[in-house]
């Protein structure tokens, strides 16, 4: 899909933006799948900002699966709820309640991991990728924003979903799962923006199909 050249090209733009740029984010000091899948949870549609306490003052409090499995579900929604999204504090509560029913082990795989309430394919990888270091996928907004607009994907939504999630496995250099992901999310939220991206700081401007969209002055759309 993409030729070895221009992917290693990609990988090292990149990786080497993130290691100057990169977020300094709780969830990014510990490989506990717990506080993973907390931090993916909480963060569904809604800003870091005001995720940060949110995740602090939920370990702070229930600091375990075990825990959390054994609180009030009206207590654990208390801490999630102003966030929005009021499900997202019955998926965690239903996930604990099934990992620690499992003696507090977590899934390990792609597909076992599906099978806990409220997580999908993108949290999945993201507990995979950042608690077990696989070089699994992770495709969240901001990532699918950026693979959209990189690589020119332009093809009807379902088979954009399946080209952007091969996109977004086949740019993973091998062994760095784990970095790649976090760099290419942060990438996507702090310069490949929804609106008013930073196309001039972007370590990838010069291969962008958006870009080149934008300065030869195509009327041909390209995917926001």
């Amino acid at each position: 899909m993409i030729a070895p050249g221009r992917r290693r090209s990609f990988q090292r733009r990149v990786l080497a933006w993130y290691a100057i740029n990169g977020r300094d984010l709780p969830w990014r000091k510990t490989r506990d799948p717990y506080a993973i899948l907390v931090s993916e949870v909480l963060s569904h549609q809604t800003q870091i900002t005001r995720v940060l306490p949110v995740y602090e003052r939920l370990l702070g409090r229930y600091p375990s699966v075990q825990a959390l499995a054994q609180a009030p579900l009206a207590d654990l929604k208390a801490i999630t709820d102003p966030l929005g999204y009021k499900i997202r504090g019955g998926w965690l509560h239903a996930a604990a309640l099934r990992v620690a029913d499992r003696g507090g082990v977590f899934p390990a795989t792609i597909e076992e991991l599906c099978r806990l309430p409220g997580v999908g394919r993108y949290t999945a990888g993201a507990v995979m990728s950042f608690a077990h270091h696989a070089d699994a996928p992770v495709l969240d907004t901001n990532v699918a924003r950026l693979l959209r607009r990189h690589f020119g994907v332009v093809v009807s939504p379902r088979a954009r979903t399946r080209q952007l999630w091969d996109l977004a496995a086949a740019v993973i250099p091998k062994g760095h799962g784990y970095l790649i992901n976090q760099a290419l999310m942060d990438l996507g939220a702090l310069v490949c923006r929804s609106r008013a991206p930073r196309c001039n700081v972007c370590p990838l401007r010069r291969s962008c199909a958006f870009r080149a969209n934008i300065r030869q002055g195509s009327s041909r759309p390209l995917p926001n």
